[in-house]
């Protein structure tokens, strides 16, 4: 195996470790930093493929940005570092039901259609990235900006609420 693939299994690794961590943690500030290392590997992902400005965007907005903010709205409820009570054994089951039937559907689907490596390479200009955005593709992360400030909102509303006189 040349370092390239050993690289690529390592990030795999890595990214798919923490995301089932991050899922399966019963300490909701533990799960937001494993989702922080796991996003951390998705941007190594980016960097082993040479897409720069994607790592650097993905670093910046979802490490930087949205992490903190599920951080920031952890902390402002007041059962932050309260441990999450264990889900029913109903409910692991339909889970693990869901990742065996996404597994055979991808499974299936890369089967179907053949998918191989590209042999091409990336288009790296910054301006035409740009213009891509300004043409169509703004209205995605504008959809988000929203969701993400209602969610702060409500976290807000949540925090505020008032302790109930003994």
């Amino acid at each position: 195996m040349s370092a390239a693939v050993v690289i690529f299994y390592a990030l795999s690794a890595c990214i798919l470790g923490a995301g089932l961590l991050s899922v399966t943690s019963t300490r909701i500030f533990r799960s937001a930093i494993w989702l922080l290392f796991s996003l951390m590997g998705v941007a190594g992902l980016y960097f082993w493929m040479d897409v720069e400005f994607i790592a650097a965007v993905q670093i910046i907005v979802y490490v930087g940005g949205i992490v903190v903010l599920i951080i920031f709205s952890i902390f402002l409820t007041q059962q932050s570092g309260s441990k999450m009570a264990k889900p029913p054994l109903k409910r692991q089951m339909a889970a693990i039901l869901a990742v065996v039937f996404g597994c055979a559907l991808t499974y299936r689907t890369i089967r179907q259609y053949g998918f191989s490596a590209g042999g091409g390479k990336f288009d790296l200009d910054v301006a035409r990235i740009g213009t891509e955005l300004l043409n169509g593709y703004a209205l995605p992360f504008e959809v988000v900006s929203i969701l993400l400030l209602a969610a702060m909102i409500g976290c807000i509303v949540i925090a505020m609420k008032t302790k109930p006189n003994n």
